[in-house]
């Protein structure tokens, strides 16, 4: 898009075009948006404390542990890692062409970062609690600034950061601790009739909903079934305590460091070429091999380690987590590898294509996860929550991949971008997109 200023041509900011689309950033876009889907199911049908503890719900038959062990090694932390890494490197790539083209794009950039929070927002408080779009928009907005640093210094940057996750757990296992024992001991003193005061009160009430993360009790997955398996405004108002905590405390203890460093990882491979798919297929194969051949050893301990300590939460917290922690970031970059080898040697090619228009329309597709999976297991819906077995979710998952694998390219044959990146564009430049191809 051009303006006129004093006679000469300027250049206006605007959405990316059909023709500065990058195949295989696309690609391994799709490849992220679906897989994270393999993990948020377990959200999406059963107590969330069940995602992190196979043995709470959803069967600890062979099978259904089985499917928790698979998806633990290959899925869990590594395709939101490879999202992360994306959402980064999208930031580099889109101020590069901005600044090629001469055009400014600070203010841009941060209103499209506002929108996504707003977006964010709306979808953890009214749809689902797991929104990773608030944390998205948020780190965006503070790596900015960081856009002209060199490869090198982001993946330094990066690995000062990353340990700081950990190290906030490991000192956060002393305050769970004490915090459940102080409710515990605050709850006795409740049931014989002493009225606490406002200290103690307030310990009890944080611990009640922190505890449903880490060791809730039949009682507390029997709340949450019934209010996921009650009308809609009851779990608004339900999820409304989760929500806050996951954009604030949530933020705070793991996203800052975990989202921001992955996310500055990815803006140096970016630099670097390696999330367009322009570096050899040498260095894919050997990303695939050192990325898989290090993280997977990695995750196996993580598996026994974890089932070995009956996956408490408290252990979790204190040194359960680390394993995966460090595994995920490499069996990442090992899909990374497979996905990029996969597209320079052209095979797959058609089903390549249908990830590459999953990807284009990732935030789309992302929120439609939500939207029907809520509805097929929450009581406004079909009423299936915590009904249905682990190993029995993954049929949803193939059904909705299946489904969205179809209908993107098609969709994307007769409009230039989904529904909701038509929005968040037509916000972001405050002008109406044109949203149909043209002929």
């Amino acid at each position: 898009m051009t303006a006129e200023a004093g006679g000469t041509p300027v250049e206006i900011a605007g959405p990316v075009r059909q023709g500065e689309r990058i195949s295989a950033l696309d690609t391994l876009r799709g490849v992220a948006v679906l897989g994270i889907l393999v993990m948020n199911i377990y959200a999406f049908a059963m107590p969330f404390a069940a995602y992190m503890n196979p043995l709470l719900l959803g069967g600890t038959e062979w099978y259904n542990l089985g499917t928790w062990f698979m998806t633990h090694v290959l899925a869990d932390q590594k395709f939101m890692t490879i999202f992360s890494m994306l959402f980064g490197g999208g930031m580099v790539l889109m101020w590069e062409r901005a600044a090629a083209r001469g055009v400014p794009f600070g203010r841009i950039y941060y209103r499209r970062m506002f929108w996504l929070l707003l977006i964010g927002m709306a979808h953890g408080y009214l749809v689902w609690f797991g929104d990773i779009l608030f944390h998205y928009a948020l780190m965006g907005m503070l790596i900015y600034p960081l856009r002209r640093w060199r490869p090198r210094s982001l993946i330094i940057l990066a690995c000062l950061l990353l340990p700081i996750a950990p190290l906030m757990s490991y000192g956060g296992y002393f305050y769970m601790s004490d915090l459940q024992e102080r409710a515990a001991e605050y709850s006795q003193m409740q049931e014989a009739g002493e009225t606490l005061d406002e200290e103690q009160q307030a310990a009890v009430d944080e611990w009640n909903v922190l505890r449903g993360f880490m060791s809730p009790d039949d009682d507390v997955i029997q709340e949450d079934l019934e209010a996921h398996r009650g009308g809609y405004l009851d779990i608004v108002q339900h999820r409304a305590p989760l929500v806050v905590s996951m954009q604030l405390q949530n933020t705070v203890w793991f996203m800052l460091w975990r989202v921001g460093g992955v996310m500055l990882l990815g803006m140096a491979l970016m630099k670097l070429g390696v999330l367009t798919g322009k570096r050899s297929g040498r260095f894919y194969r050997n990303l695939l091999l050192v990325g898989y051949g290090l993280g997977l050893p990695v995750m196996l301990y993580s598996s026994v380690d974890l089932y070995a300590h009956e996956f408490a939460g408290l252990y979790f917290m204190k040194q359960g987590g680390i394993p995966n922690y460090v595994g995920s970031i490499l069996v990442a970059l090992g899909h990374i590898g497979l996905v990029m080898r996969l597209v320079q040697a052209g095979v797959f090619r058609n089903l390549a294509r249908r990830f590459a228009a999953v990807g284009r329309m990732a935030l789309t597709n992302y929120l439609m996860h939500s939207i029907v999976m809520t509805t097929i297991f929450y009581g406004y819906g079909f009423g299936l929550y915590g009904e249905i077995p682990r190993a029995a979710q993954m049929l949803f998952v193939f059904g909705l991949v299946g489904v969205q694998l179809a209908i993107s390219p098609v969709w994307l044959q007769h409009f230039r971008f989904g529904p909701v990146e038509w929005l968040w564009r037509s916000l972001t430049y405050w002008r109406r997109q044109p949203m149909r191809q043209a002929a």
